[in-house]
């Protein structure tokens, strides 16, 4: 058994978005993924950080929801800012029973344990400082740090590694607030995603406040889930 992580898959096999259009590391993305998470087993367990799929609604996510099933391992998702189809975690797992897929489960407003881990987390928001700041932006930025703390309690005295999909800090823009809550409740590891492209050269990795922080873009980790612990 081993714990893994990675970040925006985006997949597109309904959608008419696919990531290949962007071209270099994008390119056969989904044969890289596939290639990528050939090394997992049925027993492990993955936490994908956001931006899972491109699709509008439920019915239109069901070809990448099994796409993910068929991968070795169980699935832990959390929401990202392009998961349109995204409603309620509780519709969700509905359609997962009536369309017969298995093996995916949500990280939202709750926490789950791999042997003495805790896997907390949430979305986030906007790490771009020029666009946190209106008054609905302050209203899901509450919200999200609702969450976090919700999940984070839910741990217990247990290690507890959290996952988001937007970085606490990122160039000149520190969610304080977010860093307050990981020092609270004794985060030791972050894992995020969201960042692409030139951002991969400003991303936080390492040692930071307390807390070990890893980027987890599937771009960045080339598609491959990065093992967390065994």
């Amino acid at each position: 058994m081993a714990l893994y992580a990675i970040g925006d898959t985006h997949l597109s096999l309904n959608s008419d978005k696919p990531m290949d259009f962007f071209g270099g590391e994008w390119e056969n993305y989904v044969d890289k993924l596939r290639e990528g998470f050939s090394k997992l087993t049925e027993d492990d367990v993955c936490v994908i950080c956001g931006d899972v799929s491109w699709a509008m609604d439920l019915e239109e996510a069901e070809e990448d929801f099994r796409f993910l099933a068929e991968l070795p391992g169980k699935k832990l998702i959390l929401k990202g800012n392009h998961d349109y189809w995204w409603t309620t975690a509780s519709k969700a797992k509905k359609f997962f029973i009536e369309k017969n897929i298995s093996g995916i489960d949500f990280l939202h407003n709750n926490c789950h344990f791999y042997n003495d881990v805790a896997i907390c987390g949430t979305r986030g928001w906007f790490y771009e400082e020029e666009t946190h700041n209106s008054e609905h932006d302050k209203k899901i930025m509450n919200r999200e740090l609702m969450r976090l703390e919700a999940s984070l309690k839910c741990a217990g005295d247990k290690r507890k590694y959290c996952f988001l999909h937007y970085p606490p800090r990122f160039r000149g823009y520190v969610s304080e607030d977010t860093l307050a809550i990981f020092k609270k409740y004794g985060v030791q590891r972050c894992y995020y995603g969201h960042i692409h492209g030139k951002g991969h050269h400003f991303a936080l990795e390492g040692l930071y406040d307390g807390v070990d922080y890893k980027l987890v873009s599937a771009d960045y980790i080339r598609f491959s889930p990065i093992k967390i612990c065994d």
